[in-house]
């Protein structure tokens, strides 16, 4: 049975509430399910906790879900680039939960495994660690993090089929195959959106099973977070003698 829905706002239709737990891919303004997010912001949908890498940055991204004043709680281990979100944490507009990058992937990981908790020495002694419980294993401490399963699971692919299987492209294969599996419920947005059986099982990165919702990504101009170039060689530049 197709997963297709028409729209981005249809695939959302009856799923949303207020206060529940949304786990966003990407990374940056790589890979963000962009479609989803402005479907959501157009639904008024409010006190939303947000698990992302980052919030994206003013006026994109999840930056128009902070601007838009739905996100009570965040849950993200970068969000240096929104400027809007440091003033409303300044102020406390805003809840954050401030996680390793690698501790809230593996986070998201054991959510989508069945795994409750795992532990970790990184942010042992630092405040990242504070009020949680602590482990001596082999003469080393560490400390338990609790896995993260949200409500709804937004990702963006490359390329998927109507049965819901996923394949990401570069850089857009960040956090996105972690947050597909720790959903309750997932939506996928595709640039690319093929019949069953057209995929290459060995290029399949999120299997079908985990995904109930899939949309036509709209073509859009693919946002830089920050935009680096290197300088021209120049045209007189000495030889070197052989």
């Amino acid at each position: 049975m197709s997963k297709l829905q028409p729209s981005a706002a249809a695939a959302l239709e009856g799923v949303l509430q207020d206060g529940i737990t949304l786990a966003v891919g990407g990374f940056g303004l790589s890979g963000i399910p962009a479609d989803l997010i402005e479907a959501i912001r157009d639904s008024g949908v409010k006190h939303l906790t947000v698990v992302s890498n980052n919030m994206g940055v003013d006026g994109k991204g999840l930056g128009i879900l902070i601007e838009a004043g739905q996100v009570r709680k965040v849950i993200a281990s970068y969000v240096g680039e929104n400027k809007l979100f440091a003033e409303q944490y300044l102020a406390g507009n805003l809840e954050v939960e401030f996680t390793p990058q690698g501790t809230l992937a593996e986070r998201l990981r054991a959510g989508g495994a069945g795994i409750p908790a795992f532990y970790t020495k990184t942010g042992v002694g630092t405040l990242v660690a504070e009020g949680k419980p602590h482990e001596v294993f082999d003469g080393e401490t560490y400390v338990r993090e609790r896995a993260i399963l949200a409500d709804v699971a937004l990702v963006h692919a490359h390329t998927a089929d109507t049965d819901g299987n996923l394949i990401y492209r570069y850089t857009a294969r960040n956090f996105n195959p972690v947050v597909a599996t720790a959903g309750r419920l997932t939506i996928a947005e595709a640039e690319v959106i093929v019949e069953p059986g057209s995929l290459d099982p060995n290029h399949i990165v999120t299997p079908g099973v985990f995904v109930q919702h899939l949309v036509q990504a709209q073509d859009r101009v693919k946002d830089i977070e920050q935009r680096t170039v290197r300088p021209a060689a120049s045209r007189h530049a000495a030889t070197v003698p052989a």
